[in-house]
């Protein structure tokens, strides 16, 4: 995927206010509309100013692009980092009638994933004059995988961006404390009523919608609602079989490893995956953790080892 440089799309600076970037769209539309340009690529460069334009009028937008940083080019191989738009929060939805399935992976990838977008929506006009329903926002958050297990109220940082008085987005956070549900399971959507936009008049807030992510954990992988561990055994635990202690997001728990266990072998622990009506499992997989000949005893082991099991040959099964 191409890294797409907006700014450079639409010729102007980073710094500009929103009324110079929607200056600039007009005449960049008007000199490359494919219904008056001669230029030979103008129908391509229609969709790129669209496209960027859809980025830096909206504050929102423009203020999670920024956070990319100014120092990719435009063509260069990009992936975003994982966790780009984490806790920035976006009001609305839809593209405000924008033709988007034109538009390129690079806004795909950062701006058409799936979400709690909501639309602003008229209540009726009461007596006190016209009423709307705020808009609804979302935001991404991530949280770790033990608070999936046992539940928790956190102190979540979003962020979000309005305009200033110069013009240009600037960037506003709140904190809210949220209750995270025994559970939950990532991509999951957790509703805040009320929390979103303020409605005009008499019409109600908005709602958020925090889509949850669970926090890269050193030993712990999520799929869907089941846990996978890589679980380290000795050799003579995997060949002899043993009771080893497994740590897991639910406390520790003693593992029975059968005998002439190998390396990969996969072991289930029913109903130990996230917690739920229909709970996942946790998966242990065995990996042979050699120890290191690291003193004459340690040595006089293994040439003992060696001996025991002199006609054993680890690649027999690889020819030659």
């Amino acid at each position: 995927m191409q890294y797409k440089d907006y700014y450079e799309v639409m010729g102007v600076e980073r710094n500009a206010t929103q009324d110079e970037i929607k200056r600039a769209y007009r005449k960049q539309a008007r000199k490359y509309h494919p219904d008056v340009s001669k230029e030979p690529d103008a129908e391509q460069r229609f969709k790129s100013i669209g496209e960027a334009y859809e980025v830096l009028k909206d504050p929102e937008k423009r203020a999670a692009y920024d956070q990319l940083g100014a120092n990719w080019k435009a063509g260069q191989d990009f992936d975003p980092p994982p966790d780009w738009d984490q806790g920035f929060e976006f009001h609305g939805g839809g593209f405000t009638g924008a033709d988007a399935q034109h538009f390129s992976d690079f806004f795909e990838n950062l701006f058409g994933r799936g979400g709690a977008h909501g639309y602003a929506h008229a209540a009726g006009a009461g007596a006190g004059g016209f009423d709307m329903h705020g808009e609804d926002s979302h935001a991404r958050v991530v949280i770790d995988l033990e608070d999936a297990y046992s539940g928790a109220t956190r102190a979540l940082t979003l962020k979000h961006s309005e305009i200033g008085s110069d013009g240009r987005p600037r960037q506003r956070e709140r904190t809210l404390k949220v209750r995270i549900p025994r559970g939950v399971r990532q991509g999951q959507h957790i509703r805040l009523a009320g929390q979103g936009s303020p409605g005009m008049g008499r019409g109600q807030a908005g709602d958020l919608y925090l889509e949850i992510e669970f926090r890269q954990h050193p030993f712990y992988r999520v799929e869907g609602k089941d846990v996978w561990l890589d679980l380290p055994v000795a050799p003579w635990e995997a060949a002899l079989g043993a009771t080893v202690k497994v740590h897991t997001p639910a406390g520790s728990l003693d593992l029975k490893v059968p005998p002439n266990s190998s390396g990969g072998r996969k072991l289930r622990l029913k109903g130990k995956g996230i917690p739920a009506k229909d709970p996942g499992d946790l998966y242990v997989v065995l990996t042979i953790a050699t120890p290191p000949a690291g003193d004459e005893r340690a040595r006089e082991a293994y040439e003992a080892f060696s001996r025991a099991f002199g006609s054993y040959d680890p690649r027999a099964q690889l020819g030659g």
